[in-house]
């Protein structure tokens, strides 16, 4: 087999150890929580369908390639909690000690490519990477809130973590945030947040 080949085969296969790796968001039709390929399929979609509401101009398929990539370091880092202030303290490093070893299985033009996109997600400083972030905090908060606040009742959450986490990108999208706003309003005043 042609070496370029089988380090994306390689690369592939490794992937598919997304599907076991769980956040702490609900899925809304069952009661698990959903895997992290769920969620970046999950982003993908939203990418495409919300595009139209970002304040500045987004490159889809840009965007997409993002959310796509931007937790494959969890295979080796494994998911920290958004609200888990411990576990942030090193999950940089984690991610980044993660990043070189994922992205290294593929041929060096990709590898490139994949990191690139993972750190242009995670320094968010692009308006490709903040609208690909604001949909990160989009997608579980929506899930979240749909399913009763579940998440947030399991672990003590409260309003204003949820508000701290989203705010920073509230001027990607005025119609997401209002939107996010609203949830987040209506979880507490249901007694769902603390």
């Amino acid at each position: 087999m042609d070496d370029r080949l089988r380090k994306q085969l390689d690369f592939m296969i490794e992937l598919d150890k997304m599907k076991n790796l769980y956040r702490q968001t609900y899925v809304l039709c069952e009661d698990r929580k959903e895997n992290d390929a769920e969620h970046s399929w999950h982003l993908a979609i939203l990418a495409m369908m919300l595009s139209e509401y970002s304040n500045e101009p987004v490159d889809v398929l840009h965007v997409i390639k993002m959310v796509l990539v931007h937790d494959v370091v969890e295979i080796d880092a494994g998911d920290t909690y958004c609200y888990d202030s411990e576990g942030y303290k090193s999950k940089a490093e984690r991610e980044e000690k993660a990043a070189q070893r994922i992205f290294g299985l593929l041929p060096d033009d990709q590898q490139a490519e994949f990191y690139s996109l993972w750190r242009e997600f995670e320094d968010s400083e692009t308006a490709d990477a903040r609208f690909a972030a604001l949909l990160d905090r989009l997608q579980p908060l929506t899930l979240n809130y749909t399913k009763g606040g579940i998440s947030w009742q399991e672990h003590g959450i409260r309003k204003e973590q949820v508000l701290a986490r989203n705010t920073e990108y509230f001027g990607v999208s005025d119609k997401i945030a209002e939107a996010i706003k609203e949830m987040i309003d209506d979880a507490a005043d249901k007694g769902w947040l603390k």
